[in-house]
């Protein structure tokens, strides 16, 4: 170990390009308190909004505060060294008071949501770098940002996917033209429809959309986040979560007491506000869910979990309603790599339901981490 008296020291990194910038924050801010600090010497590594890389400082905000998001500002100036024997970050000020030590670190816990982040990009660095690190690989990472691939993955699987539609024009190109979505198509997907960007989470830059005349706008809104845009048919019933733990040993992934979003009144949907900004929301943890429906619900995720060949952890999204014939129909809405850890965040809250407790979550992240790794430098 690189760390003094032997701790394990662990680069959190945080915040990020994406629009997800402020909840990546929030989540580190968690993890790091979580992190025994008679185990793990902490490196905090910040990266902006406009992509500068940075030694966080004690005057680093890490919560949303009076509805005011938390953002990467100040630090000191750092970059992840490509050469896997430097084994972690470079100083670029001159002059810093940091000491080489900060160049090695142990592992990496990349705590970022959404594109630069969660898409496979820090991934390759890590490998490139030889850094082990927390979560999937390049290839589950991209996969599971995609949700036009998440789609057809999980649909190879045999894992049922509600009907959607991928915005492309004749030739196949994608195209956020409203006007390429044929009146058939329309019929078909019927009213209401969600149209999302299909590479974004935390419902950033999605619109319900009740009146096909909303529905140039909700592109617009789609693809000023992502060029691709992805139109999905409303699916009723019970929004369902599930959380995903690489095992202990050999053996089948893990899978956490499934949990229930519930809308209060006057609550729409499930978009940006009602997730970190309102008292929006209920959240059953555990759900009230059958023994039948819990056990089909967990068997769904570790499936999801291993047709994207996810590492480390997941979060599986449901809606859970009703068949034709009267029986549950479950179907998959998305598979989220580096889910929430906010204080309010499903994915933690549903493992302690489970028994697992935060500061042990995240220990089992970091053991899974080193254990995977990234692919050896030969």
């Amino acid at each position: 170990m690189s760390g003094k008296a032997d701790k394990l020291r662990v680069a959190v990194v945080f915040g990020g390009r994406s629009a997800e910038h402020a909840i990546s924050c929030v989540s580190a801010g968690s993890v790091i308190a979580a992190l025994d600090p008679d185990r793990y010497e902490v490196v905090p590594v910040g990266i902006a909004t406009d992509g500068r890389w940075v030694l966080a400082d004690g005057d680093q905000r890490m919560a949303i505060s009076d509805g005011t998001l938390p953002e990467v500002t100040g630090g000191t100036a750092v970059s992840l060294v490509g050469d896997p024997e430097g084994r972690g970050f470079a100083v670029l000020e001159p002059g810093a008071a940091v000491g080489r030590a900060l160049t090695e670190v142990d592992v990496v816990f990349p705590v970022l949501h959404g594109t630069f982040g969660e898409d496979g990009t820090i991934q390759g660095l890590l490998e490139m770098a030889g850094l082990p690190y927390v979560g999937s690989g390049v290839f589950a990472s991209a996969a599971s940002m995609d949700k036009e691939f998440t789609k057809k993955l999980l649909a190879a699987a045999g894992l049922p996917q509600g009907d959607h539609v991928v915005l492309r024009d004749a030739s196949g190109a994608v195209c956020p033209d409203p006007g390429v979505l044929d009146g058939a198509t329309r019929e078909r997907l019927g009213l209401p429809v969600f149209v999302k960007p299909s590479r974004a989470g935390s419902s950033i830059g999605i619109t319900k959309v009740t009146d096909w005349a909303q529905f140039p706008e909700a592109v617009a809104t789609a693809a000023a986040v992502d060029p691709k845009v992805i139109v999905e048919a409303a699916v009723p019933g019970r929004e369902i979560e599930c959380g995903v733990l690489a095992a202990r040993g050999n053996g089948l992934p893990e899978s956490s007491l499934p949990a229930e979003i519930r809308l209060r009144p006057g609550t729409d949907w499930y978009d940006f506000a009602a997730k970190y900004l309102d008292d929006a929301v209920d959240f059953d943890v555990p759900a009230d869910l059958s023994p039948e429906q819990t056990a089909a619900v967990q068997d769904a995720a570790r499936r999801a979990y291993l047709a994207l060949d996810c590492r480390g952890l997941a979060r599986v999204d449901f809606f859970l309603g009703t068949s034709p014939d009267g029986g549950d129909l479950l179907v998959i809405n998305e598979v989220n790599t580096m889910p929430g850890f906010t204080p309010i965040s499903m994915f933690p809250r549903m493992w302690a339901a489970s028994g697992v407790s935060y500061p042990e979550l995240v220990d089992r992240l970091i053991a899974s981490a080193l254990t995977t790794g990234s692919r050896p430098v030969r």
